[in-house]
């Protein structure tokens, strides 16, 4: 038998004790790890590397969309964002356009920062 994975054990703690901001914070690092992956094999021209991790990062930008809780005006702000991000990631996927990839990347990224912000300014965050 193979003994467990003490980083995997960690990382399966990790998230069933976090509390929904964390994992919106652990949502948005998935997705710009993942298109940074995703980068790398365009740049390596590795076209399955490249497809397969900007579609996880799709994923999660479609997760984050299907949370939006439209009683809340905002809600329709961040869909507008999400669907751009969304729209990006795929064209940059089809066309394999490193370019692209990094504009949605930095649209990702803006949007952890600004998560890490209002965590922090509602002391919902741990450094």
């Amino acid at each position: 038998m193979t003994p467990p994975n003490a980083a995997a054990l960690y990382k399966g703690n990790r998230i069933n004790t976090a509390s929904p901001a964390e994992l919106t914070l652990m949502l948005y690092d998935g997705a710009i790890k993942f298109c940074n992956m995703a980068i790398d094999g365009l740049e390596a021209g590795d076209v399955a590397k490249a497809n397969t991790n900007l579609i996880k990062a799709q994923k999660i930008i479609v997760e984050f969309r299907m949370t939006l809780d439209f009683k809340y005006e905002v809600a329709n702000q961040f869909d507008v964002v999400y669907d751009y991000i969304y729209r990006r990631l795929v064209e940059a996927n089809i066309k394999k356009d490193k370019e692209i990839a990094l504009e949605a990347l930095g649209h990702i990224r803006t949007m952890r920062d600004t998560w890490k912000e209002v965590m922090k300014k509602n002391h919902l965050y741990v450094a």
